[in-house]
């Protein structure tokens, strides 16, 4: 017997000049989630001028010639704000108290078509992305190991890129020009969709939309939108024939090896299938892969099973540390072993039970909080199917052991595969 799945309610209309706004009445809580998301990501970005996505998730809290200093009001407001980009979209929301909501909004619709993009502003944040990039992907070790896999991966899909760009030289290139034309093509109300949880009657929240955003883009701005949502042509993956490889060597503690496959679109049967074998693998502890290859064989120190859960056709990953003394022979015949025990076999009764469990539950607690209403109505509505919202419980529910085995058969394919081996420099006496 599982849990009842409590549904988000919501309402939803759509301005004259296409913004999406969606709204749920949350009630018994004194706090708003405001969300805006634009629907840009690294995959609508030039590949000679990618990271621009990224670079707006910054710009955007530089201030407007109206509100030069995005936080201070809404500090007044008692609020707090935050942002992320990913391949797919950008995100921007506050959370406040419900009475401070309009303030929000103010500001949301201030800084849709507002933004003060001058020469000054950035050039400070280019060196804060180029510096983040250094960071995260060039000065630690396993850093860079997400590049490699991406470009290994995929030949001509923009997912080859990371969101915060192929290389840092792209973003400190960025002319004022290229930066502003980018923000006029993409921020703009017909390209974002506005998702507030609330406790306020969905009309006034309509209504509120409408006085703020109503206007938007206007002049200039909007005869370069022209009111229509930006279609961008990307490139289709061409499909996988044969297996691919790429060996490096870095000064890094020990040996990881990582194993991709393509896998499907956020809305396709095969990413839910996918998501529940990565579970089935590495959910924690007691699942399969910790038991079996750290607890049981003692050949690596961590593992890990994953999606990418991208908007197009994405990546299921597998990967490990080896241990000091496993050679790079054993620890893949060892991962192959468990993709083989998932093809050749059925999950377990209660270890699928397990899995729909945990999601179930996820699902039901991510709903208590209003901040995460606000945001999965607005991912939902960029999906192009609200409603699934509240169909996906019942989506991972309806898959039986022997469907997930066609689903591992179909996917685990050696010749779609993707190893990195990521090898700790010693190893060859260095």
């Amino acid at each position: 017997m599982h849990i009842i799945n409590n549904m988000i309610k919501y309402e939803e209309d759509k301005l004259s000049n296409g913004l999406r706004v969606v709204v749920n009445r949350a009630e018994r809580t004194q706090m708003a989630a405001v969300n805006m998301l634009y629907c840009v990501g690294a995959r609508n970005e030039n590949p000679a001028r990618t990271g621009f996505a990224h670079l707006f998730e910054h710009l955007m809290f530089r201030g407007t010639k109206a509100v030069p200093d995005f936080d201070a009001p809404l500090h007044k407001a008692s609020g707090e704000n935050n942002a992320f980009t990913n391949n797919d979209y950008t995100d921007y929301y506050i959370t406040l108290p419900k009475e401070n909501v309009e303030t929000a909004l103010w500001l949301e619709a201030d800084r849709m078509t507002g933004l003060d993009i001058t020469k000054a502003k950035l050039e400070a944040e280019k060196r804060v992305v180029i510096e983040e990039y250094n960071q995260r992907y060039l000065n630690q070790p396993y850093g860079d190991m997400w590049l490699l896999l991406r470009e290994l991966a995929y030949r001509v899909h923009p997912y080859r890129w990371p969101t915060i760009g192929l290389t840092p030289e792209h973003v400190a290139g960025a002319t004022l020009e290229e930066v502003r034309a980018f923000y006029a093509r993409y921020y703009t109300p017909a390209n974002a969709i506005l998702s507030v949880a609330v406790d306020m009657e969905p009309e006034r929240v309509f209504e509120l939309a409408q006085k703020w955003f109503g206007d938007e883009p206007g002049g200039a701005l909007g005869e370069v939108s022209g009111f229509v949502r930006p279609v961008d042509e990307i490139p289709v993956e061409p499909l996988q024939t044969e297996a691919r490889r790429l060996e490096v060597e870095r000064d890094v503690p020990a040996t990881a090896i990582t194993i991709a496959f393509p896998m499907g679109a956020r809305t396709s049967r095969n990413y839910y299938a996918c998501d529940i074998l990565s579970d089935v693998l590495a959910g924690g502890a007691s699942a399969r892969m910790y038991q079996s290859l750290v607890k049981e064989k003692r050949l690596f120190s961590s593992v890990n099973a994953y999606i990418t859960g991208d908007l197009d056709p994405g990546m299921f990953v597998m990967t490990g540390h080896l241990l000091p003394e496993v050679s790079v022979e054993a620890g893949e015949e060892a991962l192959w072993g468990e993709l083989k025990r998932l093809c050749e076999g059925p999950v377990g009764g209660y270890e699928l039970e397990k899995v729909k469990n945990k999601f179930e539950a996820e699902t039901i607690f991510g709903e208590l909080n209003v901040m995460n209403k606000a945001m999965n109505l607005g991912f939902y509505a960029m999906l192009g199917d609200l409603p699934l919202v509240n169909r996906e419980v019942e989506i991972y529910r309806s898959f039986e052991a022997q469907e997930l085995m066609a689903e591992a058969v179909a996917t685990f394919r050696p010749e779609r595969s993707s190893t990195l081996i990521y090898k700790r420099r010693s190893e060859n006496g260095e």
